[in-house]
């Protein structure tokens, strides 16, 4: 009897604070933020949960910077901190500050360019006075758009400071997510960082129902895809007895006989992944979802998402299944093609800014599985430089975006009410133009080194094909980028002109991404050689 007890005593595991800490840093500072929404005046919420927000991103992106060069694992080979991670969280955090930052503009601003803070003002009377409400988000989440309670929030000047904690829940998910080890922790970790994505989906000051529908629709098919991952997850259990990525690629090395088990398992597993991603075809969320969502919402989702997605499924193919490669490299091709095209055919069609941009977003994902299908060491630093570039570039376009207003104060999405901004708003113009020049790979732009590295990592794997195909894609893509800058320097303005607003915030998410957009196209050296370095995986 002693004996059985002895067996089955578990013993405790070991916590090492230190690999974790910036996950829990941010986590802290998210419960720290709901004790602030319950608890502090409705005066206080606004100022402390924006130091909570940023300040605790900031000191989590301090930590992992402190951590560079470290290889090990965490919580019972639990968590894995190695450079791929490091590299991954750094970048997501980057990115939260600044999609932070775009939550965080709030009052109101005039046509003559005078900023009022977050006081006692309504939609109605700052419309006839002259003036563009800012703030992106509901007054009251729980009410019914249009209702009396929410005219009352709106005119008794009450903003929607939960948006923070409900974001730095999000951006702690984001950051365990591509440093799980195990299966069970990346499921974790995936409905973490969704939850709460689905709740700021649908808080949207103006179109609501629209905001509501894009939310129930991202639900409704998240959960879809989180029961794919968890059946993959089952089927990978029943297959290797284990769900730690390297007790699953040790069973696949020591089994000679059939892996249809196996196979099929990655399959559902990829499902979950590649709908996160948004990749083809799990990409039909995107439009709807990308423009009903309030957008710095969008801008944080379109970028942190997508970089803690793709380093997850690129773990689980590097660490879980090296074993099933010759299975699973010409699917990611086929997938990548199909992304692409599709990305880059119907972003041709779109007259919407935002839609515009999520297909944009589809294409690009279509880009990254080129160099994981490459499956070596310079597919892998490729897609991390890749990721950079273009997380900081769609902030940056989502948010310009926020900066044209109709004469009601809502966002001027529609294609022909950006036609003549380069001569109303030349700066404006001409930084948007940066970013889709960057998106479509133009010389002298982070994108275009992004796109030359992908493509040169596929070519190197062994798939010359996808490069051709990739390069005939990105010509299509870049159609439609042109198109738009034709549109705003070379066309005459709408009578009714959108007016373009300077909210400090925003602005300078705006001038620091054009600048690292510019920057890293012509000096890419030094993050190039930091994503090589940190192409680096622990088991």
């Amino acid at each position: 009897m002693n004996q059985l007890l002895a067996a089955a005593t578990v013993p405790a595991p070991s916590v090492e604070y230190r690999l974790l800490a910036p996950m829990l840093i941010v986590f802290g500072a998210a419960v720290v933020g709901v004790l602030v929404e319950a608890f502090a005046p409705r005066s206080w919420r606004y100022p402390v949960q924006l130091v909570l927000g940023i300040g605790g991103c900031g000191a989590a992106l301090a930590w992992v910077i402190s951590l560079a060069g470290t290889n090990a694992t965490a919580i019972v080979d639990a968590v894995a901190v190695d450079g791929v991670t490091l590299f991954l969280q750094g970048t997501i955090l980057v990115t939260a500050i600044l999609g932070l930052a775009l939550m965080a503009e709030r009052g109101i601003e005039t046509r003559l360019g005078r900023k009022e803070g977050p006081g006692t003002w309504s939609r109605a009377a700052a419309t006839s006075a002259g003036a563009v409400p800012i703030d992106a988000f509901t007054p009251q989440a729980a009410a019914m758009p249009g209702s009396p309670d929410e005219i009352a929030a709106t005119r008794a000047g009450v903003t929607t400071t939960e948006v923070f904690p409900l974001a730095l829940f999000a951006v702690g998910g984001l950051l365990l997510f591509p440093a799980s080890n195990d299966l069970l922790t990346m499921f974790v970790a995936l409905e973490v960082l969704s939850l709460p994505l689905y709740l700021l989906c649908g808080l949207a000051r103006r179109q609501r129902l629209l905001s509501q529908e894009s939310a129930l629709k991202y639900f409704l098919l998240g959960a879809f895809s989180s029961a794919f991952f968890l059946y993959g997850m089952a089927l990978l259990y029943g297959y290797a007895g284990t769900v730690r990525f390297a007790g699953i690629a040790d069973a696949l090395s020591r089994d000679g006989n059939s892996k249809t088990l196996a196979v099929l398992g990655l399959a559902m597993l990829a499902v979950g992944l590649l709908f996160k991603i948004g990749a083809v075809p799990f990409q039909s969320w995107v439009p709807d979802v990308y423009q009903g969502a309030p957008t710095p919402v969008t801008a944080f989702m379109a970028a942190g998402t997508k970089i803690a997605a793709v380093g997850a499924l690129l773990r689980v193919l590097q660490i879980a299944v090296p074993g099933l490669r010759d299975d699973w490299r010409p699917i990611v091709a086929a997938i990548a093609i199909a992304t692409m095209a599709v990305g880059a055919v119907l972003a041709v069609t779109q007259t919407d800014v935002k839609r515009m941009l999520a297909y944009s977003s589809v294409a690009h994902a279509g880009f990254i599985l080129t160099a994981l299908a490459a499956a070596n060491a310079d597919g892998v630093s490729s897609v991390l430089f890749y990721l950079a570039a273009y997380g900081l570039g769609t902030i940056g376009a989502f948010a310009v975006v926020t900066l044209v207003r109709d004469r009601d104060g809502d966002e001027a999405t529609a294609l022909s009410s950006w036609a003549g901004l380069g001569r109303r708003a030349p700066w404006l113009a001409t930084v948007f133009a940066l970013y889709l020049l960057s998106f479509a790979g133009i010389p002298l732009t982070s994108g275009f080194v992004s796109k030359f590295a992908v493509f040169t990592a596929a070519s190197s794997g062994g798939f010359a094909s996808l490069v051709i195909i990739g390069v005939i894609c990105s010509a299509v893509a870049a159609f439609f980028y042109i198109r738009v800058i034709v549109l705003m320097f070379f066309t005459d303005p709408p009578g009714d002109a959108p007016q373009i607003v300077g909210p400090p915030l925003t602005s300078t998410v705006v001038a620091v991404t054009a600048a690292a957009t510019l920057v890293l196209g012509i000096v890419p050296q030094p993050l190039l050689d930091l994503a090589e370095r940190a192409a680096v995986f622990v088991r």
